[in-house]
């Protein structure tokens, strides 16, 4: 048996979670080693009790890791264990990081530069609007869009990502083949086309239920660089991966609403607790700093990460000299329509690549 198959094993196994899992691996150095060990060695690792043992002993009975990942390949879904360079870095550090991942689409290195945005499942206009705004200004920075592919808040970061031409990541909180909700297949389906990809640590044909959303927003809290709330009331889900991140070390934005709103009362509670009011893109872009693009010579990030302007982005930030340059000049170098280059020249400001001066003049940054 593989080390991939005996954590696919422990992965369909009842009441058997990643901090069990560590503690056996200490004790018995390798995956495969545990589920051959007796029920008498079992019981040696710390919190491995007669009950665990014996689900573990009988594995067999419980679990077909063979035709698990037999399944996953025909549906063309990987999956990616923390041994593999397709984990997400950051997720090794948290305390109970997913045995293995189920990835439907494909995971880059540069999705380590992740930006959580989450709210609630009944969004208002403004709430979606807010969310589109800004997971657009994010996504179209550089920066992957991580949610939960929800109904409300989440749906519509994704597709604001999407629409940035940009990268998004759905972390969901059931089976691959139980995609919740049901209606979000299509988004889904773009999402893993080559924009991004749909995660979970569930195995292929787990319903979700209550357990597994704060499961998922663990996941994103943990391998997000920063979490956003863009709209949530005081009761919400998005509350627990809020707390979460703080927990994590990671920066907290959310944007307010009226204060007679109930949708934006969780919000209003997060601010007074002491995350950062936020009501554009920029704000988060100055606080995150190092984004995942570089100019020419900068190397704060390898050339191997960086993903390719397009060719509208190119030739423009190629008419744009160190020193001031005013945007009619910037639309004779570069030959492309008036509209295309002003709509150009916002997307490279807020990739930091470019510095706007009164009276629409550009420079290189």
């Amino acid at each position: 048996m593989t080390a991939t198959e005996a954590l696919v094993a422990f992965n369909l196994l009842p009441k058997i979670g990643p901090v069990k899992v560590r503690r056996l691996l200490e004790v018995f150095g390798d995956p495969a080693s545990v589920l051959g060990a007796s029920v008498d060695k079992l019981m040696r690792a710390d919190g491995i009790g007669p009950e665990t043992a014996a689900i573990l002993h009988r594995w067999q009975d419980h679990a077909d890791p063979s035709a698990e990942i037999s399944e996953a390949k025909q549906r063309g879904i990987a999956i990616v264990t923390q041994d593999d360079a397709d984990y997400p870095a950051p997720l090794r550090d948290a305390y109970d990081p997913p045995l293995l991942l189920y990835v439907w689409g494909k995971l880059e290195p540069r999705d380590r530069h992740a930006i959580g945005i989450v709210g609630s499942r009944r969004a208002t206009p403004y709430g979606r609007n807010v969310t589109k705004k800004l997971s657009f200004q994010l996504a179209g920075a550089g920066f992957t869009i991580l949610s939960g592919l929800a109904r409300g808040i989440d749906t519509t970061a994704h597709e604001a990502a999407l629409a940035a031409k940009g990268r998004t990541v759905a972390i969901i909180g059931s089976g691959l083949a139980k995609l919740y909700p049901p209606e979000n297949l299509g988004l889904a389906e773009k999402i893993a086309e080559g924009n991004g990809a749909v995660v979970s640590e569930f195995p292929l044909h787990t319903s979700p239920d209550k357990q597994t959303f704060p499961m998922r927003n663990r996941i994103v809290a943990a391998w997000s660089r920063a979490v956003l709330v863009t709209e949530c009331p005081a009761w919400s889900g998005s509350l627990i991966t809020a707390n979460l991140a703080s927990e994590y070390g990671k920066t907290v934005y959310a944007v307010p609403g009226s204060i007679d709103t109930p949708s934006s009362m969780g919000c209003h509670q997060l601010i007074r607790d002491g995350a950062t009011l936020v009501f554009d893109g920029s704000q988060i872009l100055d606080d995150l700093g190092d984004l995942p693009f570089a100019r020419q010579g900068d190397t704060t990030e390898p050339a191997a990460d960086l993903p390719q302007l397009p060719e509208e982005e190119a030739k423009v930030l190629s008419a744009i000299g160190p020193d001031e340059r005013p945007v009619d000049r910037i639309i004779d170098a570069c030959g492309l329509p008036a509209p295309v280059v002003t709509a150009t020249l916002m997307k490279l400001e807020m990739k930091r690549l470019v510095r706007c001066y009164p009276g629409f003049r550009y420079s290189l940054r």
